[in-house]
């Protein structure tokens, strides 16, 4: 089998077999990818490839936006306003082809990957300090 085939059936087996919480912490992964891709081709002067990343960064927080649910978690009223800001952040970092507005959601957004990681391990430990008693 071809490698770019086998890598997209893996990739596509490992999406359909996460859990939410892992699903959630691999879009946070690969917007923070596609941000600092667009940082460094931005610097390069390669704006086709910042335009790509850029575009497909705010894709990823466009998913983001669609998960929210405030009717379950209060916060999520909050998180939408920051994921808008950062969405606004892309597109003028696009147009103007600013690397530093690119910067400014990398350290928007990585504080949260971090946070979601960081959340979505916790049950697991939980469950292994209580005696399997899962918490959360």
């Amino acid at each position: 089998m071809n490698p770019a085939l086998k890598r997209a059936q893996l990739n596509r087996e490992a999406i359909l077999s996460a859990s939410p919480a892992r699903l959630l912490t691999m879009l946070y992964d690969r917007l923070l990818v596609d941000l600092n891709r667009a940082e460094t081709a931005q610097l390069a002067g390669d704006w086709s490839v910042a335009s790509e990343n850029l575009v497909h960064a705010q894709s990823i927080i466009s998913e983001l936006i669609s998960s929210l649910n405030s009717d379950v978690w209060s916060g999520a009223t909050g998180l939408h306003s920051l994921y808008a800001f950062a969405t606004q952040l892309l597109i003028d970092a696009n147009i103007k082809r600013d690397p530093a507005l690119t910067r400014q959601a990398i350290d928007l957004m990585e504080p949260l990957r971090q946070t979601w990681h960081t959340a979505a391990a916790a049950p697991v430990a939980a469950s292994a300090d209580n005696g399997g008693i899962h918490i959360g």
